[in-house]
């Protein structure tokens, strides 16, 4: 077993409707990353398909159980197949692009996501690795690019104040990679990559003392 696989249960993949793991679970849970990262009405989403993703995402479902995970389901939801039309019932705008270039962050189940509205512009890249696990690559926030390179848990933390050491001491012991630091004009971004995922008590300390917190 891989370390890109935390249980057998990740092999396995979870509880959802159909048909593939890789193809439907996955892309559920990259539609999910984006949907917390944006935490904001969507006016549009683009999702721009590569490799076997653009080859395949018809036939197995992969359209409405990205989508699904945009508007919040479940994998095993009973709406995740209706998923596209509730969408645009809502008023948003859904566009598919299958790409016939290479992933550009190097993996065949590649899926880049973009989630817009009148203040911001979100897209990630979300890689499907099989039984519903993912990775996501890159996260472009409003032209601040972020680069990650491993699977979940990730966390996102946004201040006005520099909190790089207070972070550290939080996360102490849990670091699967560096902290990344964003300094923006008005506001500091932290992308986070533990090894296992927090304690709810480390959320609410970083909470404290920054403006937003998103674990993925």
């Amino acid at each position: 077993m891989t370390n890109q696989y935390r249980s057998v249960f990740d092999i396995i993949g979870p509880i959802m409707i159909g048909p593939s793991s890789s193809h439907t679970a996955g892309a559920v849970a990259i539609g999910h990353v984006a949907n917390r990262l944006f935490h904001a009405p969507i006016n549009k989403v683009i999702v721009r398909y590569y490799e076997s993703f653009a080859q395949t995402h018809q036939g197995h479902g992969t359209d409405y159980a990205i989508i699904s995970g945009v508007l919040g389901f479940d994998p095993a939801d009973q709406r995740v197949p209706m998923a596209v039309d509730l969408a645009r019932r809502q008023g948003i705008d859904v566009v598919f692009i299958e790409d016939p270039g290479n992933s550009p962050v190097h993996h065949p189940n590649t899926a880049e996501l973009t989630l817009i509205n009148r203040e911001k512009e979100l897209t990630i890249w979300g890689c499907s690795i099989g039984g519903g696990t993912i990775e996501i690559r890159q996260v472009n926030l409003n032209g601040i690019v972020i680069k990650t390179d491993g699977p979940l848990p990730l966390v996102f933390v946004e201040s006005e104040q520099e909190i790089g050491d207070a972070l550290d001491q939080v996360f102490e012991g849990n670091y699967r990679d560096k902290r990344i630091s964003v300094k923006v004009p008005d506001r500091f971004l932290y992308k986070i990559e533990l090894i296992d995922k927090p304690y709810p008590e480390q959320i609410e300390q970083v909470r404290g003392m920054s403006q937003d917190v998103i674990v993925l």
